[in-house]
């Protein structure tokens, strides 16, 4: 079984930690070495609401891509993002990354346009993978971010997933707002 490396970005603004824990379990399902970027706070971008937590997660497959954005649809059902009188966003995930494809799978666009275009994606991923490169502009992700002029806010925030702390504290303490 050949396993495929995928990056994925992960938001909610309602129930926000609750939602991303669930969404975290899930995906310990379906992922194999699934490791967590820092969670930052940011202020909704394109949508009027509340504030967002955010983190990038990253780890191996054996779906193929369709099977995974399917079975990531239903983990976003299940937690009420689809639901006719929901409020706000429970939990949003995003194939940032499949391995090093580019281009437009059914509907499905790698590498994810928000990578370089929102600081709550390339941070998170900076942090992770900060020498992988980015597929298309073949660059490395801590690179993309030091060079970034990205005009949002970020905060990084404490956040606890099964006894781990994903946030460390040297980030919190460092910087109130990483813009």
């Amino acid at each position: 079984m050949s396993l495929t490396p995928v990056v994925l970005g992960l938001g909610s603004n309602v129930e926000r930690e609750d939602h991303l824990r669930a969404g975290l379990e899930a995906l310990a399902a379906i992922l194999q070495d699934m490791r967590c970027s820092p969670v930052v706070e940011s202020r909704a971008v394109g949508i009027k609401s509340g504030p967002f937590l955010n983190l990038v997660v990253a780890g191996f497959t054996a779906l193929p891509l369709g099977e995974l954005d399917r079975r990531l649809k239903f983990i976003e059902a299940d937690n009420g993002r689809y639901a006719p009188d929901r409020k706000g966003l429970p939990l949003d995930i995003d194939v940032l990354l499949f391995d090093d494809l580019v281009g437009n799978f059914d509907g499905l666009v790698l590498p994810r346009a928000e990578i370089l275009k929102n600081a709550f994606v390339l941070w998170p991923l900076a942090q992770l993978l900060p020498d992988s490169l980015h597929p298309l502009e073949r660059r490395r992700f801590a690179e993309l971010w030091h060079d970034a002029r990205i005009d949002q806010q970020l905060w990084p925030v404490a956040f606890q997933w099964r006894g781990v702390e994903l946030t460390p504290v040297e980030l919190i303490q460092r910087s109130p707002d990483l813009q």
